[in-house]
């Protein structure tokens, strides 16, 4: 693992005096930014193979999670009160069956050329994925859990690059 310097770890978001601030930005080159983020639903295997077979009845709850994402992600600056309104150039869900869960695993990568990373679009992509399917689902399984929701991978910026450790469940 590797990225940012605990010894040296201050809050960004917080200014002189304590109080909550917005960080200032203005000064620090534009760089290409990265992140990924994954997060996991847990469902009973029978709940998996509805929604594999396309026979939920709110519809079709992998392409309408996957567009939710998308469209948190672009909108993250007016869900977390200090982040900046970005000009994303991607933003990309995936949700993939993972058997062994059993659920789904939901992956999102947010990419921009900026001065502020993209981790918070890419948790905020899979948060609403996970949410989103729990919501279609739920009148056939109440027992879902959303879990596992994390940063990946960060490039790009001052603080440099972080790859998280290999995948838990």
């Amino acid at each position: 693992m590797s990225g940012g310097d605990p010894g040296g770890a201050r809050l960004t978001h917080i200014d002189q005096s304590g109080k909550a601030a917005m960080v200032d930005v203005g000064d620090k080159a534009e760089t290409e930014r990265l992140a990924e983020a994954e997060g996991l639903v847990r469902m009973k295997p029978e709940t998996l193979a509805l929604i594999e077979a396309g026979e939920a009845k709110k519809g079709d709850v992998v392409g309408v999670a996957r567009i939710a994402g998308i469209m948190a992600a672009k909108r993250t600056h007016e869900l977390i009160p200090l982040c900046h309104a970005l000009l994303l150039s991607k933003i990309g869900v995936e949700i993939e069956p993972e058997p062994a869960l059993p659920g789904l695993r939901v992956t999102a990568t947010a990419k921009l050329a900026g001065r502020t990373g993209v981790e918070m679009e890419a948790l905020t992509a899979v948060s609403v994925a996970c949410l989103t399917i729990y919501d279609m689902a739920k009148a056939v399984d109440r027992t879902m859990e959303i879990t596992g929701i994390r940063l990946l991978a960060k490039s790009g910026g001052r603080s440099g690059d972080f790859r998280a450790e290999v995948s838990r469940k």
